[in-house]
């Protein structure tokens, strides 16, 4: 898919010629490097790992890292810009906007000055690739009863606990693991503590795991036993700040899942609407059946004003006034509104929507976790009832 089905004016962060640019360049890339392959990733359950390479060299992976440390210097105008153009191109389950959105972001506003020197070159590079290890097996949106450990011994932590649903958990060599360095404390007991894996004794990747959809994506268990870190691996200046770096951090990261919903959105709706139009039934295309466009016109209605919102939120989130409560609404609203929309085309689309040969097949099986992961639209609805 090119261009977007939908009629809608860009929004500012999008008129400058440079962003213009960028997506074109993001979009040849995965156009080129992945879509030939994607199939296959699929079936192999993960994105072969020369994929980051390559992602590295073209400038994709540290899009919004600053150039001081190695990256392109761009924000998060360019990481939305990418966010686009994977879900566009159906490139479901390359972890990068993690990777690029989420984990370096963490190094970059709380890290050192020696840790930003030291990680965030080689992310920006694909030496290192990128995991965010929060969800344990008993604990999915309570970060504070998280049981992970890492208590301090000698001049560093040693790390003892499991973790599950970790994006990139095959892949990775570089994780963020939120432990707890005061088990007595709540909140206040918890700190971010990075992993490098390729040189920790004790760290063991579990399963990756069968999901019912993102199936290229490597999502796994891991188990840390007695993994020891060198002090100066606490992310930040001092211990207990986890939580309230997790807080800070989240509203980008539920607006990332709106994007991806959005972007993911208007893909479904341009592969729908060339299926009715060449389909025929009765003598007529699809298309010409009245409930076909009525049906049609509610999911380009609802599309258009989730287009304008999320486009408005990231705008925010440029400016640093993107606060939680409205964060919540953009990831709640639009991936229910994700899930629904590819439900009424895969509909449109008959007994070959339900083959998973077909992208509409996929995009519903895709979809479906939007709802729950980045906390779940339970407790998006209970942080924006909180503002009432």
């Amino acid at each position: 898919m090119q261009t977007s089905p939908l009629d809608i004016k860009p929004a500012t962060w999008r008129q400058d010629e440079e962003i213009s640019i960028f997506s074109d360049a993001a979009g040849q890339f995965f156009e080129r490097e992945c879509v030939p392959h994607v199939q296959d990733w699929r079936k192999a359950g993960i994105v072969p790992r020369e994929i980051w390479t390559k992602a590295g060299q073209a400038g994709l992976l540290g899009a919004s890292i600053s150039e001081e440390y190695g990256g392109a210097g761009g924000d998060f105008r360019h990481e939305a810009i990418i966010i686009e153009q994977l879900q566009w191109k159906g490139v479901d389950g390359f972890g990068i906007t993690l990777h690029n959105a989420i984990v370096a972001p963490y190094i970059e506003a709380y890290g050192t000055e020696e840790q930003k020197r030291r990680w965030l070159p080689k992310l920006a590079s694909g030496e290192l690739v990128a995991a965010i290890a929060m969800t344990e097996p008993g604990t999915g949106s309570d970060l504070q009863s998280i049981k992970t450990t890492a208590k301090k011994d000698g001049n560093g932590y040693v790390v003892n606990g499991q973790k599950t649903f970790i994006t990139n958990g095959q892949t990775a060599n570089f994780i963020l693991v939120c432990a707890k360095t005061d088990s007595a404390e709540g909140a206040k007991g918890v700190s971010i503590v990075c992993v490098e894996t390729d040189e920790a004794e004790g760290f063991r990747r579990g399963r990756n795991l069968e999901k019912l959809g993102q199936h290229a994506a490597d999502t796994s268990e891991l188990f840390f036993d007695d993994v020891k870190v060198p002090a100066d691996n606490l992310l930040g200046e001092a211990e207990g700040r986890g939580f309230f770096q997790l807080m800070e951090k989240l509203p980008q990261e539920r607006q990332i899942v709106a994007a991806q919903g959005m972007g993911m959105i208007e893909r479904a709706l341009s592969e729908t609407i060339a299926y009715v139009k060449d389909r025929k039934a009765f003598g007529k295309s699809i298309l010409e059946f009245q409930n076909t466009q009525f049906k049609l016109a509610e999911c380009k209605t609802e599309a258009t004003v989730a287009k304008v919102f999320v486009d408005r939120c990231t705008q925010l989130l440029v400016d640093g006034e993107l606060d939680s409560a409205t964060a919540s609404m953009a990831k709640y609203w639009v991936t229910d509104l994700q899930c629904k929309i590819i439900d009424e085309c895969l509909q449109l689309h008959g007994g070959y929507g339900y083959m998973d040969e077909y992208p509409i097949a996929q995009m519903y099986g895709d979809a479906r976790v939007q709802r729950i992961y980045g906390g779940t639209n339970e407790i998006m609805k209970v942080l924006i009832a909180r503002t009432l």
